[in-house]
């Protein structure tokens, strides 16, 4: 959805910022009824573009408190789609992303501690088509962000007319 204009986009970025607020908040910053924010916004959840409301946990309170990168290097690119389903199934895998390098893919991944990791590590090195694995332990965090920047308006360049 390209079409986005500053109404939406205004929007967009207060429902990622806190996504408990009222219809009538959100009017509210944009100079709309409650009516029509939930019209936009249910147009913008149909098109994709708002994809859920979720709250932001913090893994360490929850005993999760190792955080780790982890390299797959996948034998052939037939495997891949079935290696992603698996993963899919696995709770502690919170991110894969398909990426250019040495690996095939990069894991970000959540547990309780280096044993649990161990084992997770395991399960993957024993799927099939794995080629190898290389694990990247965060040490620690200084940031990391939920929110999308939302690219501003830029306006069309004006025609020439002749």
């Amino acid at each position: 959805m390209k079409d986005l204009d500053a109404i939406d986009r205004l929007l967009l970025d207060a429902i990622q910022h806190d996504a408990t607020q009222s219809l009538a908040e959100l009017g509210s910053q944009a100079g709309l009824s409650a009516t029509a924010v939930l019209e936009r916004v249910r147009k913008l959840e149909e098109a994709g573009v708002v994809k859920g409301r979720f709250a932001h946990l913090d893994a360490t309170k929850l005993g999760l408190d190792i955080c780790a990168f982890i390299g797959v290097g996948i034998d052939h690119p037939k495997r891949i789609g079935a290696f992603e389903k698996a993963i899919g199934a696995m709770p502690e895998v919170l991110e894969s992303h398909h990426v250019t390098g040495r690996h095939t893919l990069m894991l970000k991944v959540r547990t309780q501690n280096t044993a649990s990791l161990h084992r997770l590590i395991q399960a993957l090195r024993e799927m099939p088509g794995v080629a190898r694995t290389e694990t990247m332990i965060v040490l620690a965090t200084q940031m990391e962000r939920t929110e999308l920047p939302i690219p501003t308006l830029v306006p069309a360049p004006k025609r020439r007319t002749r």
